[in-house]
Parts: structure tokens; sequence; C-alpha cells
């Protein structure tokens, strides 16, 4: 069994991957199947901000959020296994407050779904890559990029990221 960080532990500007159960986390994880990413069980991505705080993309756009409220889901850390300066930290923590209100968008699901039948439009790159709407995991690489710490150094546009992707960034050793 893996062990990680409690909420306790984890620092301002680092992420967490966790499970959502339901419709919405099978539909989440068939996605991520199909994006190539396997079928891990996390679907959802957000950054601690400090003082108790996250902030995470959903429907009705990026908001700020008490840790408490995945006390239940086993969150996977980043804390220990992507090192960060103080200042990379507070930056993190600027970015992220920075996206709050920025809304949610579906259609990225569709262009990373693109992107895996290799079928990727200028205009469909362009819009992965704008920063004016995000789903969560997206959301949590661009932070990092704003925080000058690049988390994928494969080749991928910015914005190509899944919440499976992320977990792979930090997931255990076995």
């Amino acid at each position: 069994m893996t062990t990680t960080p409690p909420l306790s532990l984890s620092l301002p500007g680092d992420f967490a991957v966790v499970r959502i159960p339901g419709d919405v986390g099978r539909l989440i994880r068939f996605g991520q199947w199909l994006d190539g990413c396997g079928y891990e069980d996390y679907e959802h991505a957000f950054v601690a901000v400090g003082d108790g705080q996250l902030v995470e993309a959903q429907p009705g756009g990026a908001h700020l959020a008490p840790l408490t409220q995945y006390d239940d889901y086993r969150p996977l850390w980043s804390t220990g296994r992507i090192a960060l300066t103080e200042e990379q930290r507070e930056r993190l923590v600027a970015a992220a407050h920075s996206y709050i209100g920025v809304p949610y968008s579906f259609l990225d699901y569709g262009s990373l779904a693109l992107a895996r039948l290799r079928l990727r439009p200028p205009v469909v790159r362009r819009f992965v890559a704008d920063t004016r709407h995000m789903i969560c995991s997206q959301l949590v690489d661009q932070c990092y990029l704003d925080a000058g710490v690049h988390l994928f150094d494969d080749g991928r546009i910015a914005g190509d990221v899944t919440p499976g992707d992320l977990y792979e960034l930090i997931r255990p050793q076995q």
C-alpha cells in the first residue's frame, strides 16, 4: 500500500490528484484511457495555496476551496516528489490565485482526444493552449509553467495534460 503525505504536510504550490467517484469519474477515466493515459484512478487535480486552501478548476469555473473537502478522497500529493524553491512556490500560489474565475472547458477534453488521434489543426492547438478556459489538470500545469517549472519535457503543447498525466509524474515507484 502506498502512503501519501497528509493534507497538513502539503506545502503551498504542491499539487494533488484524487479519485472522483460516480459517473463523472468513470467518464473522465474512460476519456483518459482513450487518450492513452491508461486506466489510472485519478480524475481530478488541484493546487494547494496555503492557509488550508486550494485552487481548482470545476465546471462552474476555477475557485478557491478548503483542502478539507478532499479529506475522504485520499489525494496523492506532489509533496517531496517535485523539488520547488520558495520563490517558485510563491509564484505558483500567485498563479493559482490569478486563475480564479477562469471558466471550465469541456471542449479541452475534445482537443485531448484529437491529439490521441493525431488530428491537431492549428486552430485546435491554439484553443487548447489558451489560458482563458481550463480543465483541472491544465490549471495545475499552467500554474507550474507560470512559475517557471516545466512538468513535462516531451514536446507537448501547453494544456495537453490530463489528471492521469500528472499522476504519472508523482506515482509511487513499485
